[in-house]
């Protein structure tokens, strides 16, 4: 893939089978999604570090802009300087960058789409804004909600979903997956008008 003119999506989670299910796990789950839409499987990065799909979004039979999805190798807290490196191997600047996340703040089922702000006290995106050295990347929040009762909530991102959830995260991920390519196809005021519901 040539480099230069491409975009950067940004699955975050932690790697491996114990922690698939997990809330904290549905930017993988989103960007597993767009790379059965791009037909291609997840592979590993020279660099070790990550798995990659590389390929276009859009309608089919269109030029759509050209992606590279990335899934970290490292834990969550240490995505940012996988991030930092593959943007650079790819010449990919932060404006071009998405990361894929769940969202204590906004309810389960829900989501918005938006550019830069703070971390929210989430360790990957806080992770990529120290790396990165700027938070003006942009980001797909998929709501969590909060968790219930006293729950700490490091137990709860780092649980499965309830079953009632369950039933409707797959139209949740193909939602979120949606939104990617729009924002990359289709810009942000038209992203947000249409998902930011």
């Amino acid at each position: 893939m040539a480099t230069g003119d491409a975009w950067l999506v940004v699955g975050l989670g932690n790697p491996g089978p114990s922690y698939a299910g997990h809330r904290h796990n549905v930017g993988y789950l989103v960007t597993s999604e767009l790379a059965d839409r791009m037909g291609a499987a997840f592979r590993a990065h020279k660099s070790g570090r990550a798995e990659v799909v590389e390929g276009r979004l859009g309608a089919p039979g269109t030029d759509g802009p050209r992606v590279v999805l990335v899934r970290a190798r490292s834990y969550m807290n240490e995505s940012g300087g996988v991030v930092k490196q593959l943007a650079a191997f790819y010449k990919v600047p932060p404006e071009r960058i998405v990361a894929v996340h769940d969202e204590l703040d906004l309810p389960f089922d829900t989501m918005r789409v938006k550019l830069g702000g703070g971390d929210n006290g989430h360790n990957g995106l806080r992770s990529m804004r120290s790396a990165l050295g700027t938070g003006d990347f942009y980001r797909v929040r998929i709501g969590i909600g909060r968790p219930p009762g006293r729950q700490e909530v490091s137990d709860f991102v780092l649980s499965n979903y309830s079953a009632t959830e369950r039933k409707d995260l797959p139209l949740q991920v193909v939602t979120a997956a949606d939104a990617v390519e729009s924002l990359v196809t289709e810009g942000l005021a038209h992203t947000q008008s249409r998902f930011n519901s």
